[in-house]
């Protein structure tokens, strides 16, 4: 069916979505992430390790650099995730690709709006690792945990409204050894104004999480 030109309302509703896409990141800081309402899929509290690493950790880390991350997962992912994404997604700029590199993929076909962050961080130790993460998941408290998912796994949906306009975002958090994986997958529906279901973007984090720490896994194989 043919795209019809997008109306002038819905023009400016997207406006804050072209600007945060030049910056990287999804609406994770914007005008949508200014008063949510959290909706989770569990209360529990994220797994994690707390035991200290070995003196020697720092020699033997599992993970020196970060893989490819607009690699890190399939294109029959990427095409269910975000319709109408290009399917090589976009690396954003990193000051030290060897620390950190994220994957960004998003697309508006018709009315329907998804984005979807890849993101890889190396640490010196797994210690360091583990106080990042749990750090985060503290941040973004009132999720759960992701079974098998890494060392540990926590996953949080929250809902935010602005002028009418839903928008459902999902972020999980993994650790695998002394690399941390971040998924930020979020949508919304500029002509009814609603967002997809905690569900959807649940899952579909999640989807996406296990992929990408597999290919994590395999780089470091290879």
């Amino acid at each position: 069916m043919r795209s019809l030109p997008l109306p002038l309302a819905l023009t400016a509703r997207l406006l804050p979505v072209a600007v945060l896409a030049s910056a990287g990141w999804a609406l994770t800081s914007g005008p949508f992430a200014a008063t949510p309402t959290a909706e989770h899929k569990s209360a529990q509290e994220p797994d994690g390790n707390n035991a200290s690493a070995p003196p020697t950790s720092a020699a033997a880390r599992t993970y020196t650099a970060s893989p490819a991350p607009c690699g890190s997962v399939s294109v029959s992912t990427v095409k269910s995730l975000v319709p109408g994404a290009k399917t090589a997604g976009r690396e954003i700029p990193s000051t030290d690709k060897s620390v950190r590199r994220t994957c960004s993929w998003n697309a508006l076909k018709g009315f329907d709006y998804r984005w979807l962050d890849i993101s890889y961080e190396v640490k010196k130790t797994d210690q360091d690792a583990e106080t990042t993460y749990q750090q985060r998941a503290k941040e973004k408290s009132g999720g759960g945990s992701v079974p098998g998912l890494g060392d540990a796994g926590y996953s949080v949906v929250n809902l935010t409204t602005v002028d009418k306009q839903q928008l459902r975002e999902g972020v999980v958090l993994a650790r695998v050894s002394n690399a941390l994986v971040t998924i930020t997958y979020n949508g919304s529906d500029f002509e009814t104004g609603k967002a997809p279901s905690t569900d959807v973007i649940n899952k579909g984090a999640i989807k996406a999480a296990k992929e990408a720490v597999a290919a994590l896994e395999n780089a470091q194989k290879t």
